[in-house]
């Protein structure tokens, strides 16, 4: 029973994880802009590549097969789940400043007070 429960919850992640990754893609033709698109790319990555492996590692769980199968597969895909969740906002967060500091793409934003603060920053 606890089997069954298991595998159809991580096959649950995996259609989620299909799911945010379409809706990301279309979202990254719909929006113009730098940053909004980054953002949709970010939320690509994390729901289309972590979520998936999270339901990959609980679903072989669920699976009837051999132990060792069964941690050397759900192991694999915590430590790459654990890799994208840290490399994937960690890196867009660098793409993003170094692309504000370069003033490439400006932000469509009312008042932009990280300007302001560098701005004076560089007074002092």
């Amino acid at each position: 029973m606890i089997d069954q429960v298991l595998f159809y919850l991580g096959i649950g992640l995996i259609a989620i994880g299909g799911v945010m990754d379409i809706v990301a893609s279309i979202g990254f033709f719909k929006f113009k802009e730098f940053y909004t698109r980054l953002h949709v790319a970010t939320i690509g990555a994390i729901g289309g590549g972590f979520y998936p492996l999270i339901g990959i590692a609980i679903a072989v769980l669920g699976l009837d097969v051999e132990f060792w199968f069964k941690a050397v597969f759900s192991g694999v895909s915590l430590v790459a789940a654990a890799v994208i969740a840290l490399g994937v906002p960690a890196g867009s967060h660098v793409l993003a400043r170094s692309v504000y500091r370069s003033r490439e793409a400006q932000p469509s934003v009312v008042a932009d007070r990280l300007r302001e603060d560098l701005e004076e920053g560089e007074k002092y």
